[in-house]
């Protein structure tokens, strides 16, 4: 069987940046063990699979190198960017998912060449009891620690300290099935983040759409303004435009095309 496929950078607009997606636009599903196999040898940090119900309606699902993943903004703006700018779609986008939490995902091209995404608003809730794994992970104490249907957020009291943390996979794995994500108000952007997913996908995540629609409104309430523009200060680096509209989150960035082909399996 033969597979046509795109690996697509996200969240940037130079190659070798953002975070890369492969995607596969499909006839009709595969089986989830195959999907699977391919995510892994792909070894992304996600493989998109979508199929089309109509011109403008798609069913997606999105594969770490270890498991199946029930929401990620990376793989959606790659997928989009493929859809708008390789299979000549036009207009608003929508993906079907299977997770309740994520529902509907509408997606539009915007004049600029951004991909915007509508994702739910998951901001999250401070706890008060900090597993120490989470502690134990990062070389840097939080200033709070929040959590939702995701991650836990462990807010740092400055940028050098998101960017100079070094974390401890070991320890962080013990928190599955959530991963970590730690934050800071920014210099140049108005905040700035890092995370960490051990246990679902690989020690850390280059550039990370879906957490975003939990960070832009933690940070639109802390910094009193609904429009911000974020850096995932990993290696690669990538910069996220947000817009927190009540109980909406509107995620943007641009992708650069990195690669078409075709898989044999």
């Amino acid at each position: 069987m033969k597979l046509d496929f795109f690996i697509v950078d996200a969240f940037t607009k130079q190659q070798f940046k953002g975070n890369s997606a492969a995607v596969f636009p499909l006839d009709s599903w595969l089986e989830p063990e195959l999907m699977q196999a391919i995510a892994t040898e792909n070894n992304l940090s996600e493989t998109a699979f979508i199929k089309a119900l109509t011109p403008n309606k798609y069913e997606i699902r999105w594969f770490s190198p270890l498991t199946e993943i029930d929401f990620c903004g990376h793989a959606t703006l790659a997928a989009s960017s493929v859809i708008f700018n390789q299979l000549g779609g036009q207009g608003e986008i929508e993906f079907l998912t299977s997770e309740v939490e994520v529902g509907a995902l509408l997606v539009n091209q915007l004049n600029d060449g951004k991909i915007e995404m509508n994702f739910p608003n998951q901001c999250p809730e401070p706890i008060v009891n900090i597993p120490p794994a989470l502690l134990a992970g990062l070389s840097h104490q939080p200033l709070q620690v929040l959590k939702n249907r995701q991650a836990y957020f462990a807010v740092m009291s400055s940028e050098d300290d998101v960017r100079r943390l070094h974390y401890q996979s070991e320890h962080l794995k013990l928190l599955a099935p959530f991963d970590v994500v730690v934050t800071a108000k920014a210099n140049e952007y108005d905040f700035i983040s890092r995370y960490f997913w051990p246990a679902n996908g690989g020690d850390e995540d280059p550039v990370t759409g879906s957490i975003h629609s939990a960070l832009a409104p933690y940070w639109a309430k802390q910094l009193s303004k609904s429009s911000l523009v974020a850096y995932q200060a990993s290696q690669r680096g990538g910069v996220v435009f947000c817009n927190v509209i009540n109980e909406r989150v509107l995620v943007s960035g641009f992708s650069v095309l990195y690669m078409k082909g075709t898989a044999y399996v």
